[in-house]
């Protein structure tokens, strides 16, 4: 474990077994239909490549960075779009995958404005959700884990741009960001 690292919440095995049971169901409520795969960046870029690789079926990638934090522990609460999609949504069937539905603000943003380009259909994959947290009706379909109410990294999530690369979720002693 990572000196900064107070616990583990989520270990490498059970993320992938994670990834495996949710590719499953996108699979088999995707079935025969093309998707689109949207993935914020940068928190939810592992995630989403090991999803990818259990979702059967007709897969596009694109990617949208967009920021609420910056190098903050919280939310700011301005969303701001730093790199939009490649792929037209229109007539599409889109998922976002994300990394962890906290607030929901940034998600709820994120949706407002993919919405208005006409998808056919669109989800959302979230990996974490931080239970009780959201200060705003987003509906989230697929859900890997229910995280507690700590800041946590790992597996792509961050605290100005480190940790991103332990292989688990854990959280991160609040000395390190006091």
């Amino acid at each position: 474990m990572h000196k900064d690292i107070s616990q583990v919440l989520f270990s490498q095995e059970e993320i992938e077994a994670c990834a495996k049971r949710m590719g499953e169901q996108i699979s088999a409520d995707y079935a025969g239909k093309k998707l689109l795969l949207v993935t914020v960046l940068k928190g939810a870029f592992i995630f989403m490549a090991d999803l990818a690789r259990f979702i059967d079926g007709d897969v596009e990638i694109d990617f949208m960075a967009v920021s609420s934090y910056g190098a903050e522990a919280k939310s700011s609460g301005v969303v701001r779009i730093i790199k939009d999609l490649e792929a037209s949504v229109e007539g599409r069937h889109v998922l976002i995958v994300e990394d962890i539905l906290d607030s929901g603000l940034t998600l709820k943003y994120l949706l407002r404005n993919i919405r208005s380009r006409r998808p056919l259909s669109i989800e959302v994959a979230a990996l974490l959700l931080k239970e009780g947290k959201q200060q705003t009706d987003v509906n989230c379909k697929y859900v890997g884990f229910i995280c507690p109410d700590e800041f946590v990294v790992g597996y792509g999530l961050d605290y100005a741009e480190m940790y991103r690369n332990l292989p688990y979720i854990g959280v991160l002693s609040p000395d390190v960001y006091s």
